[in-house]
């Protein structure tokens, strides 16, 4: 009998992991192994060999990850595929939880908090316990939480954890157990979740109801995992619960890609994963079919430095490919130039599109230099992390809505809608129901329902009244029509449409155009033929909110592509741009406390190479404005590491002529030794970093009539020419080119400048 046609494509290892469908199984995939194929061949393989596609399990950590597997089993084994229980951690998770909450005490229609909501809570209970909220501040606060959940410690036990008190009484936050407590008696009265609850809580349903337990450990005969190496420790239990029957469970992973610790997710997960499987198989996919062989040694260079890795050696068949270029820039600001001009470039000489260029960098803040430097160029970008379009206050109001008549207990939901648009209700009427909800330990909406029985509230009762009769009417046709047509209605009784479009300003016109896109976007869930879900208003609610933002996109492909390194991960380019390679900057300072922190930065860099198919450009400034001072900087540890046999030193700029160069040896390494880059910069000529200027006795002068062309001086920056004016009064700015430092955008008020 013919082997089956999926399997030719594969090569041995691929093959070999796809065909052991039975037992514990770890697949260690190296960047562009084709782990995705593996994965899909695995699955689509259990079913053409006789598995029913209800019991397989495989779980992955974005929605567009699940789609696109989901779409290739189904052109190998057809619709049977869309029987299989695939998607992430947190929409399996919360289908479950729909079907199994009431045990826990929820609501099967429960709300999905996403951050602002959980931030927005916890704030207003920093507020009603009088605590100091620069000291609270609700990032913060929600981290530590979400910390807690991941390691499964619940509210209650958080409480008698001294250990843990005493560790927040040193940072000055002595109280964040009892907001911890509060906050998940809040979401619990207001029937909601916020993302680690959909994991915490699921683990308290399989370990505290044995028969639920059962029921999915029997469903899930097969269960995969994608990304294991990015798992923390409540899905690693979760994981090996619904497992433990029959054992026929699949991770796939590679450790020198594990970058999310500061999320939760810990390494250890599947660096011991042959502890709990001691009959373990384990497939390496070591070959890379994405990057240029110079790209994969090179990578390969960096990451042998780290001890605690499973071993492997990736290779690859591709060409061997251009050098890495390595750009040294004078300041931050010469080096965003020196990319968007390479970039330009690149697309004049090789014809490239937009969409091939990622520009990857360690913290958001060093996107500026670089934005500034493409908009000159006019070189179209987009920054992946922004506003998310479900993030836009005229969306969140409208969500708001569709929440509240879902689920009448939703607090957020309430608060942000009960008066807008404007029916009269104050920051003093609502204020009062809050301390009556708390008081009696009531929801809002329940307060609300039956304002004539608070003498506080007499007041406002008809606006209650109103309010809440016309929720309760989108309720019930909530219960006849789909998700579009009681969006569509509740748009236009509840005067969001008009409100919006009598605003006739750009800003009103862009926001009633985003509440247009997102009934279309309602529409078209409707409309998918493809979408499992139900097509009722919960169902759309619950999708959009278990959102990555991987699956977001705005319809535009042809552009740029800007990010932190920790958002690329997944993602490839034909070239690629590694900008801020430097001591402090990355490695983060913040990372050189010990061992493990400063592999798991390896471990990042690891990444930002192998994005890279055919070019990578790595760069870095000899001074950067910190903190409002210019700094000198010294090159990133990491470009040490990589052999210099794949490197080539690009000088360019007013300071230096255009030349590259190979990155030399030095007389005491070896020829595959690290690039010693310091050391050749040295022997080089290096140009002279700029310093502020020390100006003493500086007097700003009267500045009531400047213009354009003037030349100025600055006590830092020196001198320069006025180039642009522009702002209302009281805000003015100045853009101005300063002869050292470039050009820079200075509020007048604040500037000090001095004639010259």
């Amino acid at each position: 009998m013919s082997e089956p046609k999926y399997l030719e494509s594969l090569n041995p290892e691929q093959k070999a992991a796809v065909l052991q469908t039975e037992g514990p199984v770890m697949i260690i995939a190296g960047a562009g192994s084709g782990k995705t194929r593996v994965l899909t061949y695995r699955i689509a393989h259990l079913i053409a060999t006789g598995v029913d596609a209800f019991n397989i399990l495989s779980l992955t950590f974005t929605n567009k990850a699940a789609k696109e597997m989901r779409n290739r089993i189904e052109t190998v084994v057809g619709g049977e595929a869309r029987n299989i229980w695939m998607g992430t951690f947190h929409s399996v998770f919360a289908k479950i939880l729909r079907i199994e909450g009431d045990k826990l005490g929820y609501p099967s229609n429960f709300t999905i908090y996403d951050s602002d909501d959980s931030k927005s809570l916890i704030k207003s209970i920093v507020k009603e316990m009088n605590l100091d909220d620069k000291m609270y501040k609700p990032n913060a606060v929600l981290s530590r939480i979400s910390n807690a959940k991941n390691n499964l410690i619940q509210a209650h036990v958080y409480q008698k954890q001294s250990d843990l008190i005493a560790y927040d009484e040193t940072t000055g936050k002595g109280k964040i157990h009892a907001i911890y407590l509060e906050y998940s008696k809040r979401c619990f009265k207001a029937g909601a979740m916020d993302f680690d609850d959909l994991l915490l809580n699921t683990f308290k349903l399989l370990n505290n109801f044995p028969d639920v337990l059962n029921k999915y450990q029997h469903k899930f005969k097969y269960v995969m995992v994608d990304e294991y190496q990015d798992t923390n420790h409540c899905q690693y239990m979760i994981v090996k619960k619904l497992a433990s029957v029959f054992e026929n469970i699949c991770v796939v992973g590679d450790d020198a890609q594990s970058i999310y610790s500061f999320r939760g997710a810990t390494i250890k997960n599947i660096l011991n994963f042959e502890k709990d499987y001691p009959d373990l198989k384990v497939y390496k996919l070591e070959q890379n079919y994405r990057s240029s062989d110079t790209i994969v040694s090179a990578a390969n260079s960096v990451i042998a430095k780290n001890k605690d890795q499973l071993e492997k050696k990736v290779w690859t068949n591709n060409l061997e490919g251009n050098k890495i270029k390595v750009i040294r820039a004078v300041t931050d600001n010469e080096e965003g130039k020196l990319i968007a001009q390479n970039i330009f470039e690149s697309k004049l000489s090789k014809q490239k599109m937009n969409s091939e260029f990622a520009i990857l960098y360690r913290t958001n803040s060093q996107s500026r230099s670089l934005e500034e430097a493409l908009r000159k160029l006019n070189i179209p970008y987009k920054i992946y992390g922004g506003t998310s379009f479900y993030q836009r206050k005229e969306v969140k109001d409208v969500l708001a809505y569709l929440r509240l008549v879902i689920n009448h207990n939703d607090e957020q939901a309430l608060k942000r809608i009960i008066n807008y648009p404007a029916r009269g209700i104050g920051k003093t009427s609502l204020e009062r129901v809050v301390i009556a909800a708390s008081d009696e330990d009531k929801s809002m909406w329940e307060v609300i329902s039956s304002a004539h029985l608070y003498p506080q509230l007499k007041t406002s009762i008809p606006k209650f009244r109103d309010f809440v009769n016309m929720i309760k009417s989108f309720e019930i046709l909530c219960q006849t029509q789909n998700a579009y047509d009681i969006a569509m209605h509740i748009a236009r009784s509840a005067q969001l449409l008009k409100t919006l479009n009598d605003d006739k300003t750009i800003e009103g016109i862009s926001r009633y155009e985003n509440i247009v896109e997102l009934l279309n976007g309602i529409k078209e869930f409707v409309e998918d033929d493809t979408n499992e879900s139900e097509k009722d208003l919960g169902s759309y609610l619950q999708d959009i909110a278990l959102l990555t933002d991987s699956d977001k996109d705005d319809g535009d492909n042809d552009k740029v592509s800007l990010m932190t390194i920790h958002q690329s991960k997944g993602l490839e380019y034909k070239k690629v741009f590694v900008s801020g390679l430097e001591e402090n900057l990355f490695p983060s300072q913040m990372s050189l406390g010990s061992r493990s922190e400063l592999e798991e930065e390896r471990r990042l860099f690891y990444v930002a190479i192998t994005r890279a198919e055919e070019d990578l450009v790595l760069s870095f400034a000899s001074s950067r404005f910190r903190f409002g001072t210019l700094l000198p900087c010294e090159p990133s540890r990491f470009i040490d590491e990589i052999d210099n046999a794949y490197l080539e030193l690009e000088t360019r700029g007013k300071n230096s002529s255009m030349r590259n160069r190979e990155i030399s040896k030095d007389s005491n390494s070896s020829a595959n030794g690290p690039s010693n880059l310091r050391r050749t910069i040295a022997k080089q000529t290096q140009p002279k970093i700029i310093r502020p200027p020390v100006i003493s006795n500086f007097t700003p002068s009267d500045m009531s009539d400047i213009c354009e062309g003037m030349k100025i001086e600055h006590q830092r920056f020196g001198l320069g020419t006025i180039t642009k004016l522009d702002g209302q009064t009281g805000s003015e700015k100045a853009t101005i080119n300063f002869e050292d430092f470039g050009e820079k955008t200075l509020v007048l008020k604040f500037a000090k400048l001095r004639k010259v």
